[in-house]
């Protein structure tokens, strides 16, 4: 049996951190069309939740649009958890976006009632991530916490700490994504997973390595402690994911049906 976490979030039906690693797909569409047509692809491919990268999205300094496709989206995908992020550029962000116009919107698209979950970057300053979580609270958001490394993996103690800080911080969620330079910085993650869930992390975690060597990480992260993976269902947006048929094939033989 895969080790489940203490602290269990549910979102729409969706438990994370349950006896099942669950699948998210992201939504990566640089334009209103493409946005919408992805929500329509993905939503028949029944992910566990979905993932909105608007830093993909063309006009996602334009808050008053983004909202509107944010409700349409929503009227398209019905009861799937829906994950926000508008990604900082330093940890993978397809385009750059000012502090203040991610904070405002974030703040906003909280207050819609049409998201679930919403990923914050830990090398946010520290008011930034104090009033989003606030917000978070108070619109009944979970907050993932995360960080990214697209360079290297760093050592398991700084793995551990990261994920450790994620839950002091308040977050709902930790995560942790790095990319690896061998198959010994997949274990490196893996072990570090490991024991963040044995000890000190009470909250759910989503942990991967990134890459083509981290992509069995994406499989069998869960039976380390990893609560949920990313697949690909019309484009990747992150390396190493796998195609969800695939991916959901593996992950039977390792986890059940």
């Amino acid at each position: 049996m895969r080790q489940q976490s203490e602290v269990l979030v549910t979102v729409r039906g969706a438990v994370i951190g349950g006896p099942q690693p669950l699948i998210c797909l992201p939504l990566v569409g640089d334009t209103r069309d493409k946005v919408l047509e992805e929500a329509e692809a993905l939503v028949t491919l029944q992910p566990d939740l979905l993932e909105w990268r608007i830093d993909g999205y063309n006009d996602v300094e334009n808050i008053a649009e983004s909202l509107s496709l944010l409700k349409e989206m929503r009227t398209i995908i019905g009861d799937t958890p829906l994950i926000f992020t508008c990604r900082i550029d330093r940890e993978g962000g397809i385009r750059k976006i000012s502090r203040d116009t991610r904070l405002e919107l974030n703040s906003a698209v909280m207050e819609t009632g049409d998201i679930d979950l919403i990923d914050v970057e830990l090398c946010n300053d520290r008011e930034f991530i104090d009033i989003l979580r606030a917000q978070a609270q108070t619109s009944g958001v979970k907050l993932i916490l995360s960080y990214h490394n697209f360079a290297e993996t760093p050592s398991e103690h700084f793995i551990y700490s990261k994920l450790f800080e994620a839950q002091t911080s308040g977050g709902d969620i930790a995560k942790f994504a790095a990319m690896p330079k061998n198959y010994g910085d997949v274990l490196t993650l893996l072990n570090a997973t490991q024991k963040a869930r044995n000890e000190a992390i009470k909250v759910p975690i989503v942990a991967m390595s990134m890459g083509p060597e981290g992509a069995v990480s994406r499989l069998a992260g869960g039976l380390f402690g990893s609560d949920i993976t990313f697949a690909i269902g019309m484009q990747a947006s992150a390396p190493g994911q796998i195609p969800i048929k695939e991916l959901r094939s593996g992950m039977a033989l390792l986890y059940g049906s």
